[in-house]
């Protein structure tokens, strides 16, 4: 654990207790961490969402500011960070489809899906609905999902936040991949 991360726990324990000193030297200290995983979030959904880096990290900020959460240490806070990023995006992503093209999506056949197709044609709706269904099956899957897809964290950050070694959280991660992408091609 470097200097930071001990900062970074000592302040989230701190926060936990309601110290609003502690929450806003939290963020001053993570703010960085919180734009890198928003803009690779951003680049990665394209056009898929209209928030900028800052509005996604702002609203996220504003939503851990609110929860009453027992913060553990920074693994933890970026595993929560990680979920609520997920959710101003498919909340995003379905007030935009549902201001544009009347709340229906379209289904496009397999056969037409083009195998090269960009991560920013991912429909963020089907990504949510699948992961909500891993979920169910098995909840460490799609927690590892959440730390690596939508908090943008390295095998080594995910293992130490889910307490696992890398390699067991490389096989759970290929074993979730494959789950969803066969759940999403279903859907479509």
């Amino acid at each position: 654990m470097t200097p930071q991360d001990q900062d970074v726990t000592g302040l989230l324990a701190a926060w936990s207790e309601g110290d609003q000193v502690a929450r806003d030297a939290v963020v001053a200290l993570v703010y960085a961490e919180l734009r890198r995983i928003a803009k690779n979030r951003m680049r990665r959904e394209g056009d898929a969402v209209t928030l900028q880096t800052t509005g996604l990290v702002h609203e996220a900020y504003l939503r851990l500011a609110r929860q009453n959460a027992q913060w553990q240490n920074r693994a933890h806070f970026f595993a929560i960070a990680a979920r609520v990023m997920r959710r101003v995006l498919v909340e995003g992503y379905r007030g935009r489809h549902a201001q544009k093209r009347g709340g229906l999506r379209a289904r496009v056949a397999l056969e037409e899906v083009d195998a090269a197709a960009t991560p920013a044609s991912l429909d963020l709706e089907a990504l949510n609905g699948a992961l909500d269904g891993l979920e169910r099956q098995d909840r460490l899957q799609a927690h590892i999902v959440e730390l690596r897809y939508f908090a943008g964290l390295t095998i080594e950050e995910t293992a130490e936040a889910v307490h696992l070694s890398p390699a067991t959280v490389k096989r759970e991660w290929a074993l979730a991949r494959a789950w969803l992408k066969r759940e999403m091609c279903r859907e479509h």
